[in-house]
């Protein structure tokens, strides 16, 4: 590599190189914080990634290849990082006085989620297997020990271990396919990997190798048959990690398997079939399943797997259209299901965890204003206009029904109506029932700026979603 292209190299990673480097500095600095000013951490770290945001924007006017063909910066992966930027920054105003109340408010903790930044941004820059492998595993490394942050609750040490395990065998396999693919076709890039299968039938082995990718990326968005992690993690890891991974990981996750399936070589393969079957059983069973659940946390955890499986149909309907509805869903997803953990964030003070349906009967007569926040997110992962929630689904179907997949979103169509049922089951709960404790929310200037940012995206999209879709539309074209 020439010092020019190096040069260029390091300009279009210039977003990475900040957050990597401020999360360096925060883990010295973080040694020297006195306790009880843990609040510079969350400010530093808001900071570091408000400035690669910054960094991102400005180099949003142009695509830029870099690392010999083994990363770029375009516009799709543009998209896609603010979408982190989001979740990241929201979860670190969250985690303010939650981190204080569960005592994890320490340097680690904000440090292990810039890395994990660190690793979903190279996952939507990667445009070669060993680049998209290493931000995986950054990123899941990471996520391993922030599901186990909370040392001392059985819960938490079970589901991080839990999802080690699970998580280093989808890794497995995910390392066999791209053995494969490099056996065969002698490259690991995207777009040498389709050069290389030009004009000649595709070989069973590729085949093989593109469904050992397949399952190993699906298991990273929580999709069936490697969904089993799901519940449990979610349910043990500390709310607001929970927050992060329902969004952050999950959308970086889509943004590794929108790219390689915008390839030619898996174009090619019968690997759709796969999907569609995959994106049907995971939203049946996301939603059936959600119907019996008494934990919030495992009832947002199923409702993570059907709206996983909604995401995917738009991966099968392809083209444009398809990649545009899933990259405008993933965003929407952020601010209601970021929302909706907010509120269960709100409600853990003192020995009261909010962690159980039951805790939110009667909150409507005793905080009316946060009631019909907790509405607004709720009909929206319903699908009930005119929140946003009902676009993100609509224009999913649409792109169904244009390439022709009309029984796909008729099957979409009617598990909806399913998961409907069990998001209005805690609007009657909320609103239907006498209270049975007397509630106080641990309500804090930076969860009050969360839960207002999150309604107004979730209403705000839902009013304006054309000039979003139109948005996404551009960023799918520019990947």
């Amino acid at each position: 590599m020439t010092d020019a292209a190096l040069f260029q190299s390091i300009i279009a990673s210039l977003p990475e190189i900040v957050v990597v480097t401020g999360a360096c500095v925060l883990l010295i600095l973080g040694q020297l914080v006195r306790k009880g000013q843990e609040h510079f951490l969350v400010s530093a770290s808001v900071a570091v990634v408000l400035i690669a945001a910054l960094a991102t924007l400005l180099l949003a006017s142009e695509v830029r290849p870099a690392y010999s063909g083994m990363f770029i910066a375009d516009r799709f992966a543009v998209f896609f990082k603010l979408v982190f930027y989001l979740a990241t920054i929201l979860t670190f105003l969250l985690s303010r006085k939650y981190a204080d109340i569960e005592g994890i408010a320490s340097s680690e903790y904000y440090v292990l989620l810039l890395f994990a930044l660190f690793g979903m941004m190279i996952m939507a820059s990667a445009t070669d297997l060993l680049s998209i492998y290493v931000g995986l595993e950054l990123m899941v490394l990471c996520t391993y020990v922030l599901t186990g942050f909370l040392r001392r609750e059985r819960r938490s040490n079970e589901a991080a271990l839990k999802y080690v395990i699970l998580g280093a065998v989808s890794t497995g396999i995910f390392l066999y396919g791209v053995s494969l693919i490099y056996g065969l076709t002698g490259t690991t890039q995207l777009n040498a990997m389709a050069q290389a299968v030009t004009g000649n039938p595709l070989d069973p082995g590729l085949l093989l190798a593109v469904v050992f990718i397949v399952a190993g990326l699906v298991f990273k968005v929580g999709a069936v048959p490697f969904h089993m992690w799901v519940p449990d993690v979610y349910e043990g890891a500390p709310t607001t990690i929970t927050a992060f991974m329902s969004v952050g990981p999950k959308a970086a996750g889509f943004a590794v398997i929108l790219r390689v399936f915008l390839n030619p070589l898996v174009a090619a393969s019968d690997v759709w079939i796969i999907v569609a079957v995959i994106a049907v059983v995971t939203m049946a069973l996301g939603s059936f399943v959600a119907l019996v659940q008494d934990n919030f946390k495992r009832l947002l955890a199923y409702s993570s797997i059907a709206h996983a499986g909604f995401a995917i149909f738009g991966v099968v309907a392809g083209g444009q259209d398809g990649v545009a509805s899933v990259m405008l869903y993933l965003l929407i997803y952020a601010f209601m299901n970021l929302g909706i953990f907010g509120a269960v964030i709100m409600m853990r003070n003192g020995d009261f965890s909010g962690e159980v349906i039951n805790d939110y009967a009667g909150f409507a007569k005793s905080h009316p204003g946060l009631a019909l926040l907790m509405l607004i997110y709720l009909f929206s992962l319903a699908g009930i206009p005119p929140t946003a929630g009902f676009f993100a689904k609509f224009y999913v179907l649409v792109a169904l029904v244009e390439r022709g997949f009309v029984v796909l979103a008729v099957i979409a169509v009617l598990l909806s109506a399913v998961a409907a049922y069990f998001y209005i089951r805690i609007v009657m709960v909320i609103y239907m029932r006498e209270p049975e404790r007397v509630f106080d929310p641990a309500l804090t200037p930076m969860v009050r700026a969360t839960l207002a940012f999150t309604a107004l995206g979730t209403i705000g999209i839902g009013l304006f979603p054309a000039w979003f879709l139109g948005f996404a539309q551009q960023s799918a074209a520019g990947g």
